[in-house]
């Protein structure tokens, strides 16, 4: 690996050429797929819809917690069809675990008849489509496209994205939307969909937000923030 991307050097020289940066990218991307080759959404989905709606229950809440949702919620509501028929009480009532509810119970009627309305009842393909139905933004809009379709159109940015992508000296942006600018420009596009999920394996293996385990971490000799956080 060329030295100018160890930990040491880039604390200097961040910023100084976008090539060091994307190289630093490159090398996160490589580590990290030997770490965890595995690495994959961790939202339980069957189709499309399903990660949909498990998309957007993710807000404000962990992927564990929502992940003991659709089960039931799917048994009683498999299609969006379904969700438009059920009762909202219903629906907040099934969902209430994952946290702001009564918005997202709004939502997933609003996208079930949406979909219903303006696409067959399918969940569209395409990015500009997606982020029209209620309560889907461009990071739920990317979840789907691909973990479900496997249609790279940008990066997922999360809270671990966030975090470890400024530990890392990726970026010095702070909002989601910036960060994914920045993101596209230094990460491989054949890479975009895996960048995330590597990011957010390692976020919750060994670069948690309050205690990250810098001893451990495969990335240690290339990160600006180790023992410093």
């Amino acid at each position: 690996m060329d030295s100018r991307v160890s930990g040491r050097r880039s604390r200097r020289d961040f910023g100084a050429t976008d090539k060091m940066v994307k190289e630093r990218a490159r090398e996160v991307v490589k580590r990290l797929r030997g770490e965890f080759p595995q690495a994959r959404t961790a939202l339980a989905h069957g189709d499309p819809f399903p990660l949909l709606v498990a998309t957007i229950l993710s807000a404000q809440s962990t992927d564990k917690r929502v992940n003991m949702v659709p089960p039931a919620l799917f048994r009683k509501n498999p299609r969006p069809e379904s969700f438009i028929r059920a009762g909202i009480g219903d629906i907040e009532a099934m969902i209430r675990s994952t946290g702001f509810f009564h918005a997202k119970a709004k939502s997933i009627k609003g996208c079930s008849a949406a979909l219903l309305r303006d696409y067959g009842g399918k969940v569209p393909r395409d990015i500009n489509e997606l982020v029209k139905l209620p309560g889907v933004g461009r990071k739920t809009a990317n979840v789907v496209l691909g973990s479900a379709y496997g249609i790279a159109v940008g990066v997922v940015v999360d809270t671990h994205v966030k975090r470890l992508t400024g530990r890392l000296s990726l970026t010095r942006q702070t909002s989601p939307e910036k960060i994914e600018e920045a993101l596209v420009k230094i990460v491989p596009p054949g890479d975009w969909i895996l960048f995330s999920h590597l990011l957010i394996w390692h976020g919750r293996k060994t670069c948690s937000a309050r205690k990250p385990a810098c001893p451990a971490c495969v990335l240690g000799d290339i990160c600006p923030s180790r023992g410093k956080v």
